[in-house]
């Protein structure tokens, strides 16, 4: 193409070239006239929409739009004959066999040499995948928001209890100090997997590793992903034992220990149940120091914010049933509850996967 005397002329291939440029083009194509009736189609549109050249060619473009959006075209056509373009309109489409895919078109009027609209020019490109794209970041707003919320609702719990049962200012800032950063790692685990649930296994050992004496603490169960509630509530549960062992028990005696494990089993009818069990042995001093203490383990006329937690927080917001037992020497914890209520859904066969550390 070159330029001579102020206007643009074409050599003779020109036309060829255009009709391959359309061809090629990786959106739909779509010639029309006034009329709405298709003239041109390239090979994009018969990939996006299904139809053929043969079978559109002819036909109104009608056969591409949902019924109740038909006015839409009566619109466009309103502007095209105006002199005005369609630019970026995000809508609907139709394909040949009934299903409907999101596009962004474009629509420009098209003139003869004497410079009258005659038809018009559409480009249709494909947005479903940035639909999908959308459709998911809201989606995942949404569950932000709702798990914000809720965790304010679980800070202000921690504080209202943790107050009752405290004295000591300081004592009472390093407690909430310390279930808040035991919230906060359970969190960060969800936003690792976008909202989609946290290995028991990781949860586990995320909220026992402030407490140290790895060595002295052994895991063993299936592959399970949790959901966020689930994440959120059996967080709070280890912290609480976690503390308890590492100030009165297990983990402050020497040569105590603590054991985990999980499993999961088809009940009578046969609904699939998930039981798991703490288990901490230690001197007897390091336990009986514990029921002592009057505090945070539940001994003594009032019950401490961990107990709470243990015998009502975890199982009712799992929709199970639980049980602490203390002796001396020894602290048990055991949770029973559905297992749809503990897992993610789809990946309820990891179940018969078994790990042990």
């Amino acid at each position: 193409m070159n330029r001579s005397g102020g206007t643009i002329r074409q050599g003779p291939n020109a036309d060829a070239r255009l009709a391959a440029i359309v061809d090629s083009s990786y959106d739909a194509i779509i010639g029309k006239d006034l009329n709405s009736i298709i003239t041109d189609w390239n090979h994009a549109a018969e990939r996006m929409f299904g139809y053929s050249a043969e079978e559109v060619i002819g036909q109104s473009i009608l056969i591409l739009i949902p019924e109740h959006m038909h006015n839409e075209e009566t619109e466009i056509i309103g502007r095209i004959r105006r002199g005005e373009g369609v630019g970026s309109l995000e809508t609907t489409r139709k394909r040949k066999d009934g299903s409907l895919i999101a596009v962004s078109i474009t629509v420009s009027p098209i003139r003869n040499n004497a410079g009258e609209i005659v038809g018009a020019s559409q480009i249709a490109r494909d947005i479903t995948a940035a639909k999908e794209s959308e459709r998911r970041i809201r989606l995942l707003m949404r569950e932000v928001n709702h798990r914000v919320k809720n965790q304010f609702a679980v800070i202000l719990s921690m504080v209202r209890e943790t107050s009752k049962r405290s004295t000591d200012p300081a004592e009472f800032e390093q407690m909430i100090r310390a279930r808040i950063m035991a919230l906060s790692r359970s969190h960060d685990l969800l936003v690792t997997s976008e909202w989609a649930g946290a290995s028991l296994f990781d949860l586990v050992q995320e909220h026992l590793k402030p407490f140290g004496h790895e060595e002295r603490i052994s895991l063993s169960g299936p592959l399970l992903t949790l959901q966020s509630n689930a994440v959120q509530n059996l967080g709070m549960a280890f912290h609480e034992l976690g503390t308890n062992s590492s100030k009165y028990g297990a983990l402050a005696a020497d040569g105590g220990h603590v054991e985990i494990t999980w499993k999961v089993e088809t009940g009578p009818n046969a609904r699939r149940r998930f039981h798991l069990l703490w288990q901490e042995t230690s001197g007897a001093a390091g336990i009986g120091a514990a029921q002592k203490t009057g505090k945070e383990n539940g001994a003594g006329e009032r019950k401490g914010f961990g107990t709470v937690v243990l015998q009502r927080v975890a199982p009712q917001s799992l929709s199970g049933s639980s049980s602490l037992e203390r002796s001396p020497g020894s602290l048990k914890w055991a949770l029973d509850a559905p297992l749809e209520a503990i897992i993610v859904p789809q990946l309820g066969t990891d179940a018969d996967s078994d790990i042990s550390v």
